[in-house]
């Protein structure tokens, strides 16, 4: 049994998408042949000695996050992460990361947490948009010139939607207007009020492109000061992004869903811990796998009851508590993450099937260990 590489890493990469990843972040193949085959996938947040250790020879690592980040600048095997490197490479074995871009797919990593958590999700808590800035163009121009205009902003890179092209809305009117000394008016004269039939031509374009756009449409419009509006577009959600908000199945107090954490989740010595009234119904919960602390703000706007996600401190969530009803559930980083393990090993299995062996590493990787 093996797969190609390649085609693991093409799998991959539409589940978890590249382009969704934090420009921090360094996600994707690591070490690794493309063109070669591996016969055995294993999937684990960490890429630790540990976990390398139980990957067979000519196997793929896939882990959540990233073995090299920032400021490395040596892989020398003296070094303990370039020693892992080493041994991989040594044993035919790659190593491929899907970090914040499967945090922000769907489904990803909060997805995941929230399947654990037995919530049904609803929608994204922090939506990402995958869409280019775009602005959208309204511009006024004689009915007779409109096909000339509107083909000319196409050619600048204006009206395309998805698979679509030469995408526009045209309306007619009259347009007004009254040239002043030292006007050169296309359309009528100096000191007299004209009226003329136009088009209202609307037309999105990307943001970048607006210079290009501008000078097309100067180009193709006949009037010596053209009317037109430029306005940027705010982006549109999708079902990208961190974060999920879901509902249980009916309420339950605040102490019973901290043990439904306690028990969905791997134990750790981090464990579970809440902040709010243990006998507050819980119906409406929003989960971030990872650290979540940077979206505190906005969970207190999203009219949930609990927040899910790790790495609380104490003092965000101490000004957190101060101003929001919102109770926190506060569990280890790892644990948080884990249950994307079997969602990333599910779509491999189903995509590969008994061609590729695919099993989630059992290695707890939290590097907080000792307990009392």
């Amino acid at each position: 049994m093996s797969a190609r590489l390649a085609d693991i890493i093409d799998v991959l990469e539409a589940a978890y998408p590249p382009e969704l990843a934090q420009d921090w972040d360094s996600v994707g193949l690591v070490c690794g042949d493309p063109s070669e085959t591996v016969d055995t996938v294993t999937v684990a947040v960490d890429a630790t000695a540990d976990v390398v250790a139980e990957v067979p020879e000519r196997g793929l690592l896939l882990a959540h996050h990233p073995l090299l980040l920032r400021g490395v600048d040596t892989v020398a095997a003296s070094t303990a992460k370039g020693a892992l490197i080493h041994r991989l490479i040594r044993s035919g074995r790659a190593l491929f990361t899907a970090h914040t871009n499967a945090d922000s797919a769907s489904p990803g990593v909060s997805d995941a947490l929230a399947e654990a958590l037995g919530l049904t999700v609803e929608e994204v808590l922090a939506p990402a948009s995958t869409e280019s800035d775009l602005d959208k163009w309204v511009v006024f121009v004689p009915a007779e010139n409109s096909e000339a205009l509107r083909e000319g902003m196409f050619a600048a890179g204006a009206g395309r939607i998805g698979d679509y092209s030469h995408c526009c809305w045209t309306t007619t009117g009259t347009g007004q207007f009254l040239p002043h000394d030292g006007a050169s008016p296309a359309i009528g004269s100096v000191g007299s009020v004209e009226r003329v039939p136009e088009d209202r031509v609307e037309v999105i374009a990307p943001a970048r492109l607006r210079g290009h756009v501008l000078a097309a449409l100067r180009a193709a419009h006949p009037y010596e000061e053209p009317a037109f509006d430029v306005f940027a577009l705010a982006p549109i959600p999708g079902n990208a992004g961190l974060g999920r908000i879901g509902v249980l199945d009916r309420p339950e107090p605040l102490s019973a869903f901290v043990s439904r954490v306690h028990e969905a989740l791997p134990a750790t010595s981090w464990g579970v811990r809440g902040s709010g009234d243990p006998d507050v119904e819980v119906l409406r919960v929003a989960v971030c796998g990872g650290a979540g602390d940077s979206l505190l703000g906005l969970v207190a706007r999203m009219g949930v009851d609990a927040y899910v996600t790790s790495d609380l401190r104490h003092h965000p969530a101490d000004e957190h508590r101060r101003a929001s009803q919102v109770a926190l559930v506060d569990v280890a980083h790892w644990a948080s993450e884990y249950p994307w393990c079997r969602q990333a090993a599910d779509l491999l299995q189903a995509h590969f099937g008994d061609a590729l062996a695919v099993r989630v590493s059992d290695v707890r990787t939290d590097p907080w260990n000792v307990e009392r």
